[in-house]
This record gives C-alpha cells, structure tokens and sequence, in this order.
C-alpha cells in the first residue's frame, strides 16, 4: 500500500475488523467471526478506507495461520452490514498511480476471503452497498436479513465503477441480466436500492432470516451446511447468447437515456460485459485500472460533490432562521381541490399527521379532490405500505369544506389555485379574514412574486412562498421564497414543515420563477428560439444529448405542460424581455391546445411541426447546444448576482433534486466550469478547482 494513501485519507474515521471465536451449534466447529464497526451507532455507517483495510488485512492474516477453526464469517455492527469505500479522501487523489492503488488494495484484502483455506460466510445484517456488498460476493457463502432497507451497487450513480469485485464476481454468480439490474439499471433509477428479500431472491443470498435472531439463524445454517446437512444450490449462469443479449439490452438502454454523457455507466457495463470469459485476476486488474481512469475524471469529482449536496448540504439549508422561532402546526388548510391541492393534502396528513380541510368553490370539485386524497390512502394499504388502521386515520384526517371558516384553527393554510396574481391575491384576503394574525399563509406559485401577493394583507410578514415540484410525493426539492416583508417566524415555521415533509428545503430570494423554473426556462427558451429560427424540432431536441438529462426539452415540456410553460416565460418576459422573448409560434401552438410536439407512438406530430414551420436560420446540433449553454451561464451569474440563492452550489442543489439533472454533471455549475463556458461568458468560473473538479 502507498503511504501517500494514507496521507490522503489522513481523517479516516476507521473500521474495525473485531474478531472473535463462536462455537458453531451441533458440533460444527470454531468459526472465527469479523464484525465490521467503526465504533458509531448506525447513524454513521462503516465505510472501507485504507487503514481499514489494512486491518482487515491484518485480522485476515492471524486467521489464516489457525488451524483450529473450520470457517470465517463476516456480519456488520447492529443495523449496519457496511456501505463502501470511505470517499472523503478520493476528491484529493491527485495522482493516477495512487488511484491505482486504492483499487488494488480493496482486490488484494477482499479476495482473501475466498481463498483461506476454509470456507467463509457473509452475513448480511443490515444496509449494505458498494464494497459492503462486494466484500461479501468474496465469501464462500452469503446470508441476508429479511429486514435489510437497503443494498446497491451505487458506483455508477456517483461516476465510479462497482471495482472491488462487483462487475466480474456479481454476474458470474447470478448471470449478466441480474448483476445489470444492480449495477447499471438501479443506479439509472436515482440510486434504488434492494430490499433483504429482493437480493435473496436475485441469489445474491443463499439464505434469508429474520432480522430478530438473524445471527443465531446464520449461524445454525452455517453448522448445517459445513456438515453436509445443507447443499448449497446456484443455478448455472448462461454465458451465452443470455449474457450477450442482456448486454446490449443495457448499452440500449444507456444510450437512450444517456447519450454518453456519463462515462461510468459505460464502463460498468463493458467490464460486465468482458466479465464471461475473463479470468478473476483479468477481471480484477480491468476494474483497477477503471477505478483509476475514473478516479482522475471530473465526472467523478462533479458526482462526489452532488452527493455531498445532497446528503448535507440539503439537510442544513443556506440562511435558514433559527428553528427554535418556528410555531406548532396542529392543522392544515388547503385552498384548492385541484390535483396538485390533492397530493399536498394527502403529503401534509401522512407526514404531519394533523387535520388538513380543502376548500373549492362547488361541491363537486370538493367531492373529487377529497376523494383523490382517500383514493391514494387506499392504494398504499393496497400496496401494504400502511396498515388498515393508518389507512382509517388518514382518510379521516382529510377532510373537505366549502367555506373557509374551517381554516379558523389552522396553523398553516397553503393555496393552489389557478396561477393568476389577482385569484391568489384575493384568495389570501378571504382567508386573512378567518385565520389567527400568527396563521402562516403559503404559496404554491411556480413564477409570480411572493410579495406583491402579501402587499395587501393586514399581515404580509406571515406571507412564505412553498413551492412544491410535481410529482409532490416524489420530487424532493421545496424551493422556500422569503417576500420582502417575510418575518424569521415565518420562514422558520416553513421550514419546520418543509423537514416534516421530507422535503430538501432551499432558501430562496423572491424572484421571478425562482431558481428551477428560471434555469429550465431560459434553456427552453434557447431551445424555442433556434426553431424559430429555422431548425429543425428533433435537431433542437438532441442538441441537449451531451447533457445526459432525464428527458429532452420538448418531452419535458409536454409533461409540465405547455400553457404552463408558456405562462411562466410571459411572467419571465415580464422581468426579463430580452433574455426570455415570447414566441409567437409557440404562442400558436398553445393557442392551438397542443399538449407536446409527439404524437403517442413518440414521432413527430404533424400538426406541430407546421405551426413551428418557418424561419430561413437553421442551427446544428453543436450550435444549439452552445448557445444554451451559455444562456445558462449568463442567467446563473445573474442569479447569484441577485442574490436569489447563496451559493452556486444551491442552484445544483435545485436543479439535481427539482428538475432530475444528473449526478455526474454536479447539477449545472460543474459542467459550465469543465466546458470553459463559465468563463467564456462570465470571466470566472462558479466553483474553484477541486470543488467539483480535479484539484488544480
């Protein structure tokens, strides 16, 4: 191992490999067993670094001079089997050879398990993922706990590869369509992870208990299989036409979705690929030296920093007050039973678990949102996600009214009406006239200003925007916009509720479209524009490719909604005219009560590419894709300027969990860096070197 490693990793926060003899029952023998702790509670789960390594190396040396035990297993600390390689230290790799040799290390300590000279066992305790996973594919056998929450191989999602085993070990015990699942399908699916029953049942486990004698049942399974009472079944994995198709299914699927843009994904699944007449030391050695290309990339860099984005960043938002100011929420209203006032009524009785009333101007528009929420209740007990008696309290919990005296003793009212400033205005004032002075009034608005809707309130400091992405029950992003006269309480109070819902909660200045929408618009916009122009509908569409985006502009727009997107640019155009033009064809295309470009079998529509028809200045692919790109940049500098966020790093915070972009960009900002259009446009970049990128 390289010291400069260690050095590197110099804040390893250890994990242990604690040793210790276990008598198996039925006269089975001595197996010496490793528990991997790092000495915290679950909170902080194991990871694998180099000094961890080491002693693990370490312990493996000690068992294997023993000539007294008949098998080695390997269990995790209570809750928590192991999740990985510890990352912390890899933004600061500076030098191929020492990527290089992290890789190599994780082979050569891992690998012994399965050559001692007595067979081991994994015993899959609890969350497992990346090198957690990978250390137990080395064992001879693997159990898992039917209560496991989480095991993945989620290398690929944060620009790496699964490099300690999992792309050669992993198909060439389950077959190359399974393994594809879990290294390249699931990350493709924002991270999902398996369940303890669905790894079993992919045969990643040869045998499943529950979690409350768990290690006593594994170790009863153990004694049964060493004696013989037990024979250890896999089915024969096809290496075969089974393996080749279900390859290029995946690279299919990958150039679909991604164009490229990720090279990870690509890389998993040509290891994968190469895995079926590989040896394991081929195998191994590929994986290192994929490790080590990655490791120097800036994908890489960009995904560790949405990562870490994600898991802190989110959780203690930029400029939030102080949360001891919040008040109590004891009940809910909603005005509007629309779709979008639906799934916040049923958001707010499922996480709040409080009374949450609708409102609506008839009956019937009541009867059918109200009966939206109670529909969505009985589908998740339908789907066994909520018992019976949950099922009977929810449902209970939302109710609806056709008068607004029922927001009396609402702590917190939130409107989802039809986006027009007057509605909304006028909306607040009728409730205004029921709620306390300390009520907290919320907007779901998507574009129009906070302030300007509390400016004729007798109390427009309570007045907080809350806005919310569609779907509300998946979309994690709440965008929350302080008015101009939006008190500490206020806003404290919102992001009290923001953290009960389960929401990543940013910190936004009340601006026109806020961040998400802004950003999105200003790259349609271009996108429109270049038609206009001339270009063709499927040119403007693949020009965003590189990108590797969930989905491209004009399919995104069809699912928003073009009369939304269209109202937002005119609130934009308001602000903005030079920036945000309207577009008369677009216009017409509303008008004309389009929903997309696409007809149902995903080809153009016709009709659609008449009503964009014209324009003598077409654009390639490459011409609209820099144009956009520096339509971003100049927009992102103009917000920053503005002081509608923080820091660049919560305009990737909102664009990665409010608009899906991807995590091998970093959200936005990295990728303008990387391309040199931050500077190009804005003279600077948004992030220093090594923040996102490789150190300078």
């Amino acid at each position: 191992m390289s010291a400069d490693i260690t050095k590197i990793f110099e804040g390893e926060v250890v994990t242990h490999a604690r040793v210790r003899d276990v008598q198996l029952p039925f006269g089975a023998g001595t197996l010496a067993l490793i528990t991997l702790d790092n000495g915290f509670d679950h909170t902080k789960p194991s990871t694998f670094g180099p000094a961890g390594l080491t002693e693990l190396n370490a312990a493996l040396d000690a068992i294997a001079e023993r000539d007294d035990i008949v098998a080695v297993g390997v269990t995790g600390k209570p809750f928590i089997f192991a999740v990985g390689a510890d990352l912390k230290g890899v933004p600061l790799v500076s030098r191929r050879e020492d990527a290089l040799a992290i890789g190599k290390l994780g082979h050569d300590v891992f690998r012994r398990l399965g050559e001692l000279k007595v067979p081991s066992f994994a015993y899959y305790n609890g969350a497992a993922m990346g090198g957690g996973v990978e250390i137990g594919l080395h064992c001879t056998y693997r159990t898992v706990s039917r209560n496991v929450p989480a095991m993945s191989l989620p290398e690929a999602f944060l620009g790496l590869v699964p490099g300690w085993g999992g792309t050669y070990l992993l198909p060439n015990l389950i077959g190359a369509e399974k393994a594809l699942k879990v290294v390249i399908d699931n990350p493709l699916a924002q991270n999902k992870q398996l369940k303890g029953q669905q790894a079993y049942d992919l045969g990643i486990a040869d045998a499943i208990f529950d979690a409350a004698d768990f290690l006593e049942e594994s170790l009863a399974w153990t004694a049964r299989v060493l004696k013989g009472e037990i024979e250890v079944k896999r089915p024969e994995v096809d290496k075969g036409k089974a393996w080749d198709d279900a390859v290029n299914m995946a690279r299919w699927t990958l150039e679909g979705k991604l164009h490229g843009a990720a090279p990870s994904y690509v890389r998993a699944l040509d290891l994968v690929a190469a895995a079926k007449d590989r040896s394991r030391d081929e195998g191994f050695a590929a994986e290192d030296e994929a490790l080590a290309d990655l490791i120097m990339s800036d994908e890489l860099r960009s995904g560790l920093y949405a990562f870490d984005l994600v898991q802190k960043r989110a959780k203690r938002p930029a400029g939030a007050p102080d949360k001891a100011l919040a008040r109590k929420v004891t009940k809910v209203g909603v005005v509007g039973a629309g779709l979008m006032a639906s799934q916040l009524a049923l958001l707010f009785a499922r996480r709040l678990e409080v009374p949450v009333v609708l409102t609506d101007l008839d009956q019937e528009r009541l009867d059918k949102g109200v009966g939206y929420a109670h529909g969505e209740v009985d589908k998740l007990l339908g789907k066994g996600r909520i018992s019976a008696d949950k099922a009977n309290r929810l449902k209970a919990l939302i109710t609806g009214s056709l008068t607004k005296d029922a927001f009396a003793d609402a702590d917190f009212v939130i409107e989802a009406v039809f986006e027009e400033m007057s509605v909304k205005q006028k909306v607040f004032a009728e409730v205004e006239e029921y709620v306390s002075p300390e009520a907290i009034l919320a907007t779901n608005t998507s574009s129009l200003s906070v302030s300007e809707m509390a400016s004729k309130l007798k109390h427009p400091e309570r007045v907080v925007g809350f806005h919310f992405f569609n779907p509300v029950a998946v979309l994690p992003l709440l965008e929350i916009v302080r008015g101009e006269q939006t008190d500490d309480a206020a806003l404290a109070t919102a992001f009290a509720v923001g953290k009960q819902l389960k929401k990543s909660c940013v910190l936004v200045k009340d601006a026109p479209a806020f961040v998400v929408n802004r950003i999105l618009l200003r790259l349609m916009a271009e996108i429109i524009q270049a038609v206009d122009e001339g270009t063709p509908i499927e040119v403007a569409e693949r020009a965003a490719n590189p990108l590797g985006l969930p989905m491209p502009p004009f399919v995104l727009m069809g699912l928003v909604g073009p009369a939304i997107a269209l109202h937002v640019n005119e609130t934009l155009h308001g602000a903005f005219p030079e920036r945000f033009p309207l577009s008369e064809k677009f216009g017409k295309f509303v008008a004309a009560g389009k929903r997309g470009v696409y007809l149902p079998d995903f080809t153009l529509d016709p009709e659609a590419v008449e009503l964009f028809a014209g324009g003598d200045r077409p654009s390639t692919e490459e011409q609209v894709l820099e144009r956009a790109l520096k339509a971003l940049a100049e927009e992102i500098r103009l917000m920053l300027d503005e002081g509608v966020v923080a820091a660049p790093e919560d305009i990737d915070l909102c664009m990665i969990l409010g608009a899906g972009w991807p995590f091998h960009l970093g959200g936005i900002t990295p990728y303008l860096d990387r391309s040199g259009i931050a500077e190009q446009v804005t003279g600077r970049r948004f992030l220093e070197p090594g923040v996102a990128s490789l150190p300078a």
